[in-house]
């Protein structure tokens, strides 16, 4: 996949603001603009990068069968432009991976890309955490500074009454159950590559009583700028969240001493996610 090394150029339309953002309950805020424009030689390398997390190029050509690359893009592997749940799930897929890369890039984890190649239905979100990331400190053994990241990612790029931001620190509360699935998962398909490397690392973190590590759980909302509110900012807490699905009974965030809370905002962002897909076949 690119970007194994160097900052990826999407990543450098990302400017965080200045001016502090604060939760209900005092959490900061860290706002991301993400100033996107049309720079062909940025959006191709992109489009690439995007493509290679629902097949790899070094496959596509094994997959395919009869139809051209993006027709097999466009009518099996991609969420589809319209009808059901295709836009919204479009949009799902790309929040994930633009927090993915912020993960990678911008935060100095190791995130393994296996979520999106791995879908049976299309136009579904798989199960389990949204995001992980991996970082170990040191080659030597396990070290208490080892850190785990899981984000949950929720987007906002049509007008909506939800409160985005307050469903991904509602999803996050309930990361600590499934984590351990989750990483099954990654270790599992790191196993099916042969990448046996990789295995060990998802494998350091999944006796954290005996080798102890760092937790990192995050909220992230990707969001069109002309749907930013503040209010909705401001009313967004880490102190009140469902204790079930459809609960009526709310409980304190389970590790909200360290919960990262991000905004990334920019113009226009549901036209970005479907030139993107589209420019990611057509290019294949």
């Amino acid at each position: 996949m690119p970007f194994q090394s160097g900052l990826p150029p999407h990543l450098n339309w990302l400017r965080k603001r200045s001016q502090s953002c604060k939760t209900a309950c005092g959490k900061d805020i860290e706002v991301w603009d993400f100033s996107h424009g049309a720079q062909p030689e940025a959006l191709s390398a992109w489009a690439t990068h995007f493509r290679n997390h629902y097949c790899l190029d070094e496959q596509i050509d094994v997959m395919r069968g009869a139809k051209s690359r993006a027709e097999y893009l466009n009518e099996l592997k991609f969420p589809t432009l319209s009808g059901g749940l295709g836009p919204a799930t479009r949009a799902g897929d790309f929040g994930e991976i633009l927090v993915a890369d912020f993960l990678q890039w911008i935060l100095g984890f190791w995130v393994p890309r296996v979520r999106w190649s791995s879908k049976i239905i299309r136009n579904e979100s798989p199960k389990g955490s949204d995001v992980i990331g991996f970082r170990i400190v040191s080659e030597d053994g396990f070290s208490e500074r080892d850190t785990l990241a899981i984000f949950e990612t929720k987007t906002k790029f049509s007008a909506t009454t939800k409160n985005r931001l307050q469903d991904a620190i509602n999803d996050s509360a309930k990361d600590h159950i499934r984590l351990a699935e989750s990483l099954n998962f990654i270790k599992q398909k790191m196993l099916d590559r042969d990448q046996l490397e990789e295995v060990q690392k998802v494998e350091r973190f999944q006796s954290p009583a005996d080798f102890p590590y760092q937790e990192i759980y995050g909220a992230a909302e990707i969001m069109s700028s002309e749907f930013e509110d503040d209010q909705e900012f401001s009313q967004s807490t880490s102190l009140e969240v469902p204790m079930k699905p459809g609960s009526v009974e709310f409980a304190p965030h389970p590790n909200r001493d360290n919960l990262k809370v991000i905004v990334i905002s920019g113009l226009t962002m549901m036209q970005l996610v479907h030139n993107l897909y589209k420019l990611a076949a057509d290019e294949a």
